[in-house]
């Protein structure tokens, strides 16, 4: 049989090869179509490590100066967005600006060494070792420097730095400086508020917008607040000459709607730039008018003289012996100027008896007393948006020697802003209002004002301010066209336990004008010193008296106060127009 008619036979596959070959790939498979799914499974492989390979490259590059990588860190960027602070025409008071700050991202620092040594050397003012501490930690994200000049921002981009980089942030600017600085507070240097109507807006809310990181730049409205800047700046340029003239340690000033409650301007100094924070711990530039507490001394008397008419048991003409000191026990109680005769309800107020304010007071007896200064809410620590406040001190036991001197304004210590909320009330026509830094219309201060005396004996107390304005010891501040009307106070100091005669408080308090009141002013001078022109005099009506009436021939026409000239004489003016016979 020839070759090409014998059957082909397979040669015989040795049995390890057999073995093997089951093992690997099974019985009866195509082993060409398995080789072309193992080469495919590893381009697959292959291309999907690439991919995460590329994409952490992009990540990276990314990165750098890129808003969503850092989203932590650059949250509290976008968080600390505040709100404009304006006044009551709009003026800025308080706006942000985007300023850039510099971090690290110490993982990624190639040389730490080099890149401190070069930004220490670019900005001198960083700490070396702080900058090292951080620069060395295993942290992901650290700030090297927080607000920034463009200059030094372009001077650190040249140094080329991997792992350095700027985030831009919210940076609080106060364009108006120290003007309304005890009134609007500051922030820290994360943008929250930690003084003033800046931490009041924290406490309303916005602390938790920041954290829910909805309060952003341009979602938020301008907060509208009643103070006037115009008025602001003529009241601390007046008591900064004041502070200069008299050489005074400080000088402060309120100007208030007695009909609203508004605060149109508050003045303390020495003040701060709120721009500089450092300044501001100063704890001589604290707000006297809120944080601080003073006998106001013979302003007091207004209260005093309105306890006694509001009981509809004395009138303006009753008399009160004043022929000599008021003996208590061990205490004189003296005149300034005594008369030694009797004195009349008028003459009292505008003579300011001590005496007489003393035998008033004690006519009501220490329970009335106390119970009419607290309706007056001179007891209660006052609460207004600003959190800086300070409690009255009070006597321990109050015996009828404390409403003697009371009674006249010593031996009890209030917040300024509290007195004057009281002598609001005085001739407003009887209504306590809580004083505000926020707009308010009329209609809303009526809602929650709280009547503290009759309508006839505010009409009284305005004409009895203005009489001190015509003949009595506020006559220094009766600018023309104004018809004004006021209450002086002298208190001295206590120094080591005992009151100095010459290191003394003075303080006026005015109202715009008598006849209709709108506004209060009130002006406070601490330890004005004796001039050749004061002959020698420190007391209220030789320097708060005439501070007040320069301020107020400033502002009466920013408030819209238009002068009437030859009106009559407060009983005239006033007591006729109301047809009170007393």
């Amino acid at each position: 049989m020839t070759d090409q008619l014998r059957p082909h036979v397979k040669p015989q596959e040795p049995w390890r090869q057999r073995l093997v070959r089951t093992l690997l790939y099974g019985r009866d498979v195509d082993r060409t179509a398995k080789a072309r799914a193992r080469i495919g499974l590893a381009i697959i492989a292959f291309a999907a490590v690439y991919a995460v390979i590329g994409g952490r490259l992009v990540m990276f590059a990314a990165g750098s100066d890129g808003p969503s990588a850092r989203r932590s860190a650059q949250q509290d960027a976008i968080a600390t967005a505040r709100p404009d602070i304006v006044d009551r025409n709009g003026a800025v008071l308080a706006t942000d600006v985007k300023t850039p700050s510099l971090f690290a991202e110490p993982r990624r620092l190639i040389d730490k060494d080099e890149a401190i040594e070069l930004l220490t050397a670019t900005l001198p003012d960083l700490d070396t070792n702080e900058v090292r501490e951080r620069m060395m930690s295993r942290k992901g994200f650290v700030w090297l420097k927080r607000e920034m000049t463009p200059k030094q921002q372009q001077d650190i981009h040249r140094l080329g730095l991997p792992g350095v980089g700027f985030l831009r942030e919210n940076k609080r600017v106060y364009p108006t400086g120290n003007e309304v600085a005890h009134l609007i507070g500051l922030v820290n240097i994360d943008n929250q508020g930690i003084a003033g109507m800046e931490k009041w807006l924290d406490n309303q809310g916005l602390a938790d917008l920041h954290r829910a990181g909805f309060a952003t730049d341009r979602l938020q409205k301008p907060v509208e607040l009643s103070v006037d800047l115009r008025v602001e700046h003529a009241l601390r340029d007046e008591l900064l000459k004041a502070k200069e003239k008299f050489k005074t340690k400080a000088a402060s000033g309120l100007v208030v709607n007695v009909r609203t409650g508004e605060i149109i301007a508050m003045v303390s100094l020495p003040d701060f730039d709120p721009n500089n924070p450092k300044e501001a711990h100063d704890p001589d530039r604290i707000n006297r008018l809120t944080t601080g507490v003073y006998e106001m001394g013979s302003t007091f008397k207004a209260f005093t003289l309105a306890m006694a008419l509001d009981t509809g048991k004395y009138d303006l003409n009753s008399l009160w012996d004043a022929r000599g000191p008021l003996h208590y026990g061990k205490f004189a109680i003296h005149d300034d100027e005594p008369k030694g005769r009797f004195l009349n309800m008028k003459e009292v107020f505008y003579f300011s008896s001590n005496v007489g304010a003393a035998r008033i007071a004690l006519t009501q007896g220490v329970e009335g007393h106390k119970a009419f200064l607290r309706k007056m809410g001179q007891f209660d620590r006052l609460r207004t948006e600003l959190p800086e406040s300070a409690s009255p001190i009070l006597p321990k036991r109050w015996a009828e020697l404390n409403t003697v001197t009371i009674a006249f304004g010593h031996g009890m210590a209030v917040a300024p802003l509290q007195g004057v909320m009281g002598v609001s009330a005085l001739v407003n026509g009887g209504l306590l209002i809580p004083p505000t830094f926020m707009k308010r219309t009329e209609a809303e201060a009526m809602a929650i004002a709280k009547r503290v005396i009759k309508p006839e004996t505010s009409e009284k107390m305005r004409y009895l301010m203005r009489l001190n304005a015509e003949v009595g010891t506020a006559r220094k501040a009766d600018v023309k066209g104004y018809y004004i009307g006021g209450k002086t106070g002298t208190a001295e100091k206590v120094i080591n336990g005992r009151y100095a005669k010459k290191k003394v408080l003075t303080l006026f308090t005015a109202v715009i004008p008598a006849d209709k009141p709108k506004y209060q002013l009130l002006i406070m001078l601490d330890e004005p010193q004796p001039l050749k022109e004061t002959y020698g005099f420190i007391t209220s009506g030789w320097n708060a008296v005439p501070t007040a009436g320069n301020v107020i021939s400033r502002i009466g026409p920013l408030l819209g106060i238009e002068p009437r000239f030859d009106l009559p004489p407060s009983d005239r003016q006033i007591l006729a127009a109301s047809r009170l016979t007393q």
